[in-house]
């Protein structure tokens, strides 16, 4: 049975790091997208980053671009988000995605979603 799971998140002050990750299972990782997303309260879903099969479509949202760093360790089925400079704003749930499809990045073309997990960047 497939299943996404996250950790890693917390309260941290502005400024701060944090690295989330998404353990998969139950299905063959090296062959679907990963994508995280995060959704704070009274908002849509977004798109944070998000790693093609592989690892050879990388892409980012402006908001998060040159902060935070998605990466891939094929071996142990685990995709990090490695997020910097945090901001109040990067405040959310964070959630990994994964989809079949290479060029996925919008909500609507992952398949298989993991619960989340709380980020609060706050003094």
């Amino acid at each position: 049975q497939w299943q996404l799971a996250e950790s890693g998140g917390g309260l941290v002050q502005p400024g701060g790091s944090l690295r989330l990750s998404c353990a998969v299972s139950g299905f063959p990782f090296d062959v679907y997208t990963i994508g995280w997303f995060r959704q704070s309260p009274g908002k849509e879903r977004e798109g944070v980053a998000s790693s093609s099969s592989g690892g050879a479509n990388i892409n980012y949202s402006d908001s998060v671009k040159g902060r935070f760093t998605i990466s891939r360790d094929s071996p142990n089925k685990v995709v990090y988000l490695q997020m910097n400079n945090l901001k109040p704003e990067d405040t959310a749930v964070y959630y990994c995605a994964a989809s079949y499809n290479d060029y996925a990045q919008s909500v609507d073309d992952f398949d298989y979603w993991g619960r989340g997990t709380q980020v609060t960047v706050s003094s």
